[in-house]
């Protein structure tokens, strides 16, 4: 992960990390290709968490709204209860579960900005082992 100096409001000078999606990580480490398919499933849902988040950030309607309102509660949630939760995900993919919900909060900051233009990061997922099977019936 890289580090470059921003400015805080107060003028004090401080490190901040530079988000990366979980695909992006994955392709730098060079790991991606070496994930258990019971870790190539989390990556698939905390991509498609990142994904469901990003897209229905300003959702109009009612149906946007309550997809975004469930992503940012699940990324909000501390709880390990469960084997896909954010926290548990990020922990077996050896992520930063802080540095994550950090991130979406500054890519959610810039989309409400006055004048910017709404960016989604759409991760390049892609199959990295095994192929789909049709079943005959």
């Amino acid at each position: 992960m890289q580090l470059h100096w921003t400015t805080s409001w107060e003028g004090a000078a401080e490190l901040e990390p530079d988000v990366l999606l979980p695909s992006q990580f994955f392709a730098r480490s060079g790991s991606g290709a070496s994930l258990r398919p019971e870790q190539q499933l989390m990556l698939a849902v905390l991509e498609e968490a990142v994904a469901t988040f990003q897209k229905n950030v300003t959702a109009g309607d009612g149906r946007g709204h309550r997809l975004f309102a469930e992503a940012a509660e699940w990324f909000a949630s501390d709880d390990t209860g469960w084997p896909f939760s954010f926290v548990n995900i990020c922990h077996v993919l050896g992520l930063d579960p802080d540095g994550l919900r950090s991130g979406l909060r500054r890519w959610r900051a810039c989309q409400h900005s006055a004048g910017e233009a709404r960016i989604v990061m759409r991760s390049p997922f892609r199959r990295l082992h095994g192929s789909r099977r049709a079943i005959a019936g």
